[in-house]
């Protein structure tokens, strides 16, 4: 007796006229060609923009609803994380008027550095300078300046350069005065790296730069003086 299942032109005949069932496919065969089409939609809604899927939601199944509903979420939280990320990296210059609403209100997760300058003082004008490569560094930080007069009334010059770190409105750190940023020798990886120690700011450098450069310091000193045998000889000599 022939096979009724067997793959042979006789059977394919019979099958159209509809004397033999149609030939039952493979289970693995079912479960490929399941996966293949899953696959599909995948590949069909990650390439979707949001509005795409929302106009295309009636087509896909339950299942597939809630894995595009998941990648909704993923596709938000990236895009509310991007524009965070893009709000700033720039310095800001604002005035007395609008502390309150760019300090104090800044927002939820916000850091905000804001340095009270003033024109004509070089060291001011040098940490500006370095402000303004942080802040396109570190865009997702809000780096404003203002002149201290009229931010702060009667704020005295001896206390510029000043910065004040705040987050969420707090203050968190401050920087007042010439002596405490090191003089016109501040490299702006110094100042990036006062800035990471109060938290404004996460620095991909791995040690303090200033520290770099007191070793050096230190040890161009310590070639320079003379040995104990140095010290013998000369008195030998006497």
């Amino acid at each position: 007796m022939q096979d009724p299942n067997a793959d042979t032109e006789w059977n394919d005949i019979l099958r159209k006229k509809g004397i033999l069932p149609p030939k039952e496919t493979p289970k693995e065969d079912e479960e490929e060609e399941q996966q293949v089409l899953q696959q599909s939609v995948v590949k069909t809604y990650e390439d979707m923009t949001l509005e795409e899927l929302e106009e295309n939601e009636d087509e896909f199944s339950e299942e597939d609803e809630m894995a595009i509903e998941m990648y909704r979420q993923k596709r938000l939280a990236e895009w509310k994380a991007n524009q965070i990320k893009n709000v700033f990296g720039e310095v800001v210059e604002i005035s007395g008027q609008d502390y309150v609403k760019e300090v104090n209100q800044a927002g939820q997760g916000i850091w905000v550095v804001l340095h009270l300058y003033k024109q004509g003082i070089p060291l001011c004008t040098l940490i500006n300078q370095h402000l303004s490569q942080l802040a396109r560094k570190f865009p997702q930080t809000k780096f404003l300046k203002s002149i201290s007069t009229t931010c702060i009334p009667n704020y005295p010059d001896r206390n510029l350069p000043t910065i004040f770190v705040y987050f969420e409105g707090e203050m968190k750190a401050q920087f007042i005065g010439p002596l405490v940023f090191g003089g016109m020798n501040l490299k702006v990886e110094e100042l990036e790296w006062r800035l990471s120690e109060s938290g404004a700011v996460k620095t991909d450098l791995e040690e303090n730069p200033r520290k770099q450069i007191e070793d050096k310091l230190l040890s161009s000193i310590r070639c320079s003086l003379p040995t104990k045998k140095d010290s013998d000889s000369e008195d030998d000599d006497d």
